[in-house]
């Protein structure tokens, strides 16, 4: 008889110690907290995937994901959350309108290259809300953008969702938050979806990538979205992540985060605050 403390594992939930392997896998390679009080959402994540690879049970498929790189991607994808919108933390993009768009319109009229980057970019509605808003309403001012030397990259460590955003197809009550007249010069509506107009697309180059791997980008941004992303870190990779992407700032550009991060350690004098949530690189 097998004793109560070391009773395997409830079919569906995960015992302490296969939590603690999970916990430990998410951290090292994609720099997630997962404290205990979210076991039974874990397991409950990792049993559709489990199912997938046909393993009988929770146990044996925390073995596989540890000693299964391509397993261990998946179940790294399965533990994210993706939860976004069009337009989301609209002071953001007011921001975008007013200041930094003017900026770089500036810099494209002296044939300056102009970059972008929604890192943590899920499923593609940050990018699309920036590339929109960039854009505008003005055909003229829209026209120069689509000529310049301009780039927006989207990047995620969910494979699903980088495939779902470069695809650029949106139900259509999510798309019901784009701003009526950026809807009707940058969307096409076809049936009950909402797809991305091809200008648009053009603009935006979606990639896989981690975070916290090194990252096989040249140069430097005039703005970096990283919104939401690192509520799953720790503060030491989340400090570490923040200094990171200061360095791609070029000086005076600015950094979004989201409604409930801030910036911690080096990072805070690295960039300072301009707005809600909204930083600016401030020269070395």
């Amino acid at each position: 008889m097998i004793p109560a403390a070391i009773s395997p594992a409830a079919p569906g939930t995960l015992s302490a110690a296969d939590f603690a392997k999970v916990a430990r896998i998410a951290h090292v390679h994609a720099g997630i907290v997962l404290h205990p009080g979210k076991s039974q959402l874990v397991a409950s994540r990792l049993a559709r995937l489990q199912r997938s690879y046909d393993c009988d049970d929770l146990h044996r498929f925390v073995q596989l994901i540890t000693d299964d790189a391509a397993a261990r991607v998946q179940a790294i994808e399965a533990l994210t959350t993706n939860h976004t919108k069009f337009f989301r933390e609209e002071h953001h993009f007011q921001h975008v309108a007013s200041v930094l768009r003017p900026m770089l319109l500036d810099r494209i009229d002296r044939r300056q290259r102009v970059r972008l980057w929604s890192a943590g970019s899920s499923t593609g509605e940050e990018v699309y809300s920036l590339g929109m808003t960039l854009l505008g309403t003005d055909a003229s001012s829209a026209r120069t953008i689509l000529d310049g030397d301009v780039a927006l990259l989207a990047t995620d460590i969910n494979t699903v969702v980088v495939e779902t955003g470069r695809a650029a197809r949106y139900a259509a009550g999510d798309a019901a938050a784009i701003p009526a007249d950026l809807a009707s010069r940058w969307t096409q509506a076809t049936g009950g979806e909402v797809t991305m107009a091809p200008d648009l697309r053009g603009l935006v180059r979606f990639r896989q990538l981690n975070l916290l791997d090194e990252w096989p980008i040249r140069g430097q941004f005039d703005a970096i979205f990283c919104r939401n992303t690192m509520i799953y870190f720790d503060d030491p990779t989340t400090e570490r992540l923040q200094c990171r992407l200061a360095d791609r700032l070029v000086d005076g550009g600015f950094l979004y985060l989201g409604h409930s991060e801030r910036l911690l350690g080096e990072a805070a004098r690295r960039v300072v605050p301009v707005g809600q949530t909204i930083f600016r690189k401030v020269p070395a």
